[in-house]
C-alpha cells in the first residue's frame, strides 16, 4: 500500500509530505483547493505523461516521490530483480522529476529507470478511477476492456489481438504474392546475383577493420622496427640509458636517507620509475622479436582489401557493411522464395486463422459467462444507488470475420425504467445516472483486482442524499480489505471514512499554496458541517455533522 507521498513544486504545492494509513481516507476541501492535484502528483510518480505545466511558477523543477509497502504483492519482487531495480526489502520507492523545459527523469528505488518501468511497477500497486471515468464508459473499447478485466480475460484478449495481426499479415502476404509475381521475380533475379557474389567474397564481421590495422602494420614494418630499436637503446641497452641513470640516482639517495628521512619518499618514486623502465625494456624486446618484414603477407592483405573495396563500391555501401548486406540479401531471397510458393503461403494463412479462431472461441466463452454475471451485479448495485427500476445488460454482438477485439463487440445496455427495453448506455443515461452506473461498475470490478491501493477522484459527482451515504458505505467496505483514497465533496461519503484530510489553499510569499491537514474530533465535525452547510455553519449544521459521523462509526 501507499505509505508516503513527497511533493515539491508541483502546480500550487510548494512542499508537502504526506503519510498514509490503511483503510478508507477521504480528501475534502473547497473546489480548487488542490485535492485532485494530489492525485495528479501521485499519477506522475506512477508514470503518467509529464509536461512543463506541472512545475510550480517560479520553480526550476517539480519532484514527486511515492513510497509503497510491497510485501505480498505477487510478482513484484521478481520483476524488480529482473530489471536490476531492487531496493530495501518490502519497500518500493518511485520518483519522478520534471524540469521547466518539460523533460522528465524517472527513478525506481534510486536507480535511473524509464517511464514505462514506472508504469509496470505501479500497475501492481494502484488503481486510479478518475472523475471523468463515466465519459470513457461510453466508448466501445472501454466497455470491452472493463468486461475482460473483470473476467480475468485481459491476457487472453491480448493473445487474440496478436493472433488476429498474424492472421491478417499472412493473408496480405498471400494476396501480395498473387498480384506482384512479375516484380517479385525481377527482384529475386537481382538479389540472387548479389547474394552469389557476396557468398563468393564471404566477408566477415570485423574483417575490414582488422585488415586495415594489419595493412598499416605491415606497410610500416621497417619504420616500426627501427623506432623500437632506438627506444630500447635509450631505455635500457644504449650508452647512458635511462635505466642506468635512474638506478645510479637511487643508489646515491639510499646511502643518504639515513641522515634525512624526507629523501625516503623520493627514493620510493625512483625505485618505482626504475621498475617501470625495466618493464618498458622487456616490452620493447618482445615487440622486436615479433615485428618483421613480410612482403608476401602484405601483398595478400592488399589483394583482399582491393576485393572488398571493389564489391562495396559496386553495391554502394561501406566495406565494413558488406557482412550485414550479405545477411540481408540472403534473408530477403529466402523470403521471396517463400513468397513464390503459393501453397506455403496458403498453409501459413490457414494455420494463422486456425490459431486465431481457437483463441477467439475461448475468449467468447469467457465473455459470455462473465457478461451475465456482471449484468446481475451492476443491476443490483443500481438498485442500491436509487435506480430501483433500472436494469443493466452486457450485449455481445457477433463481428463477421472477427476482429482484433475478438469475434464479438461488447456493448453495455441499460434501462432506467421497468418494462422499457434496454438501450445503449450513451443513448439512455443522463449525466447523474451515468455517474452512478460508472461508480457501480468501478466498485464491482475493483473487487476482483489484486492491487492494494485504490483511488477515486470525485467519481461520486452528480449524486447526493441517501445515495451518497450508500456510496460512502461501499467505499468503507472496500477499505476493509485494502487502502482506499477518495476525493469527495459529499459529507455523507466523507463521514464514512476511517480517516479524513482537509485540503485548503493558503497565502504564502505572495502566492497561493495548497496545504493538507489530517482531521479528527471537533475539526472533523467542523469540516463535515462546512460540507453540509456551505459558508455559514450553524449549531444545527454541526449537530447534523456529528450525527453523520456517529452513524458511520456505528
Amino acid at each position: 500500500m501507499l505509505l508516503r507521498l513527497s511533493i515539491r513544486d508541483f502546480a500550487i504545492v510548494d512542499r508537502l509530505e504526506l503519510e498514509f494509513q490503511p483503510g478508507f481516507t477521504a480528501l475534502t476541501g473547497e473546489t480548487g483547493a488542490g485535492k485532485s492535484i494530489l492525485i495528479d502528483a501521485l499519477a506522475l510518480a506512477l508514470g503518467e505523461r509529464a509536461d512543463a505545466d506541472v512545475v510550480r511558477a517560479g520553480a526550476d523543477r517539480a519532484e514527486v516521490v511515492a513510497e509503497f509497502a510491497i510485501e505480498g504483492v505477487r510478482g513484484l519482487d521478481a520483476w524488480l530483480a529482473d530489471a536490476a531495480l531492487e531496493g530495501d526489502p518490502g519497500r518500493l520507492l518511485l520518483r519522478r522529476v520534471v524540469d521547466r523545459g518539460g523533460r522528465s527523469r524517472a527513478f525506481v528505488n534510486g536507480h535511473a529507470a524509464t517511464v514505462q518501468q514506472l508504469r509496470e511497477a505501479s500497475d501492481a500497486l494502484v488503481d486510479i478511477h478518475g472523475q471523468h471515468a463515466h465519459q470513457s464508459l461510453l466508448r466501445a473499447d472501454a466497455q470491452r476492456e472493463i468486461l475482460d478485466a473483470h473476467a480475468g480475460l485481459a491476457a487472453l484478449a491480448q493473445e487474440v489481438a496478436a493472433a488476429w495481426g498474424v492472421w491478417r499479415g499472412a493473408a496480405r502476404a498471400r494476396a501480395e504474392s498473387e498480384s506482384d509475381a512479375a516484380a517479385r521475380a525481377a527482384e529475386r533475379e537481382r538479389l540472387a546475383w548479389q547474394a552469389d557474389e557476396l557468398e563468393r567474397l564471404a566477408p566477415k564481421d570485423g574483417e575490414w577493420d582488422a585488415l586495415s590495422q594489419e595493412h598499416s602494420r605491415l606497410a610500416h614494418a621497417a619504420s616500426l622496427a627501427e623506432g623500437a630499436r632506438l627506444a630500447l637503446e635509450a631505455v635500457t641497452e644504449g650508452e647512458g640509458a635511462a635505466s642506468a641513470a635512474v638506478s645510479a640516482a637511487a643508489s646515491r639517495l639510499r646511502a643518504l636517507v639515513q641522515y634525512d628521512a624526507a629523501l625516503g619518499e623520493i627514493l620510493v618514486i625512483l625505485d618505482s620509475a626504475a621498475a617501470e623502465i625495466q618493464e618498458a625494456g622487456y616490452g620493447l624486446r618482445h615487440y622486436l622479436d615479433r615485428v618483421e618484414l613480410d612482403p608476401a603477407r602484405l601483398r595478400e592483405v592488399e589483394a583482399r582489401i582491393d576485393a572488398l573495396h571493389g564489391v562495396a563500391r559496386k553495391f554502394r555501401v561501406a566495406p565494413a557493411e558488406l557482412p550485414a548486406l550479405a545477411r540481408e540479401a540472403a534473408a530477403r531471397l529466402a523470403a521471396l522464395d517463400v513468397a513464390a510458393d503459393p501453397e506455403a503461403l496458403a498453409a501459413r494463412e490457414v494455420e494463422a486463422k486456425r490459431r486465431y479462431a481457437e483463441l477467439a472461441a475461448r475468449l467468447s466463452a469467457g465473455r459470455a459467462a462473465a457478461a451475465e454475471k456482471l449484468a446481475r451485479q451492476v443491476t443490483a448495485a443500481m438498485k442500491e444507488l436509487a435506480m430501483g427500476g433500472g436494469r443493466f445488460e452486457v450485449a455481445l454482438r457477433p463481428v463477421e470475420g472477427g476482429s482484433a477485439g475478438g469475434d464479438e463487440a461488447v456493448e453495455f445496455l441499460v434501462t432506467t425504467n421497468p418494462g422499457v427495453p434496454a438501450r445503449p448506455l450513451a443513448k439512455v443515461a443522463s449525466g447523474g445516472e451515468l455517474s452512478r452506473i460508472s461508480l457501480a461498475l468501478q466498485v464491482i470490478t475493483s473487487r476482483t483486482t489484486r492491487v492494494p491501493t485504490m483511488i477515486f477522484d470525485e467519481v461520486d459527482a452528480g449524486i447526493g442524499g441517501a445515495v451518497a451515504e450508500i456510496v460512502g458505505r461501499k467505499m468503507k467496505a472496500l477499505g476493509a480489505g485494502r487502502q482506499v483514497l477518495c476525493v469527495t465533496h459529499l459529507p455523507q461519503v466523507a463521514a464514512q471514512a476511517d480517516h479524513q484530510w482537509s485540503v485548503a489553499k493558503a497565502p504564502a510569499e505572495g502566492a497561493v499554496r495548497s496545504r493538507v491537514t489530517p482531521l479528527s474530533g471537533k475539526a472533523r465535525i467542523e469540516e463535515i458541517a462546512r460540507m453540509l452547510g456551505g459558508t455559514e455553519i450553524t449549531a444545527t449544521t454541526r449537530r447534523h455533522a456529528a450525527e453523520l459521523l456517529g452513524e458511520a462509526a456505528r
